[in-house]
């Protein structure tokens, strides 16, 4: 019986020369390298972003230019994500930058529904910025210093201290060790000793039970049907962020680099 043509139509990149098929990541990367082309500037990628593929390697403007004659190296917005406004308020960046908000407004609603204070619901509603903006190592450090200048003291310290809590019970509150940290991380994971400290020392402070809250509302927000929406919390994150007259990125706080960083990402330098 003669073999049906359509069949080939989606064979794997090397099917039918012989050659090994690609991966889903090397489709990825080439894709990725073919629209890097298309674009009008050169678009580099930061040591970083290759450390996190497993090289630590990083390819030099010289290099780059030589790879793509007539063109120049991307030192503004990148066109392939969606276009910030000129002074950028944090919801824009929930809109435009943000992988994910979901769990962030699951969370925040869960202490709103809590009847918790508006300090608590802030915190809740930024306590993971720092992975869907950022990164996901040390996430609450990085997501407290990101909102440090613009939010009160107690609300960064609870970002910041909730990636500790989160791996301790606290039976007062009825916070057990989440069962998907065991599916995600084995039943035998030890937190590192950084962070058994940083619990110890946040246990007695004056502030603990603010982080504690978030890691209570957090551990019940990953539904994937949950109906959430930003426009819920307008009224509160104007009350409780301080939004800059320039725009989140374009002030002169000691994070505004982290903000431009995530507005500009693969900016060259």
């Amino acid at each position: 019986m003669p073999q049906d043509a359509s069949a080939h139509t989606h064979a794997p990149t090397g099917a039918l020369t012989g050659a090994p098929a690609l991966s889903m990541a090397e489709r990825a990367d080439a894709l990725e390298e073919r629209m890097m082309h298309e674009l009008e500037h050169i678009v580099a990628r930061s040591v970083f972003s290759n450390l996190a593929d497993g090289k630590a390697e990083m390819e030099g403007g010289m290099e780059l230019l030589a790879r793509n004659p007539g063109k120049y190296m991307l030192m503004g917005p990148d066109p392939r994500l969606p276009r910030m406004p000129e002074k950028p308020t944090l919801a824009d960046y929930f809109r435009c930058r943000f992988a994910s908000t979901s769990h962030l407004l699951q969370s925040a609603t869960h202490a709103l529904k809590g009847g918790h204070s508006e300090k608590v619901i802030m915190a809740c509603l930024l306590h993971d910025i720092g992975v869907v903006s950022f990164i996901r190592c040390d996430h609450g450090y990085w997501g407290a210093q990101m909102i440090e200048p613009y939010v009160e003291e107690e609300v960064a310290w609870a970002v910041r201290m909730h990636q500790a809590l989160r791996f301790f019970p606290d039976e007062s509150v009825g916070y057990t060790y989440p069962e998907m940290y065991v599916k995600l991380f084995g039943p035998d994971y030890e937190p590192e000793p950084y962070i058994v400290a940083e619990y110890e020392r946040a246990r007695n402070h004056k502030w603990y039970m603010t982080s504690r809250l978030i890691t209570l509302n957090d551990v019940y927000s990953f539904d994937p049907n949950a109906k959430v929406n930003l426009d819920d919390f307008v009224d509160i994150i104007g009350r409780n962020f301080k939004q800059p007259k320039e725009g989140l990125g374009w002030d002169d706080s000691p994070s505004a680099h982290m903000w431009r960083t995530i507005m500009w990402p693969s900016r060259f330098l």
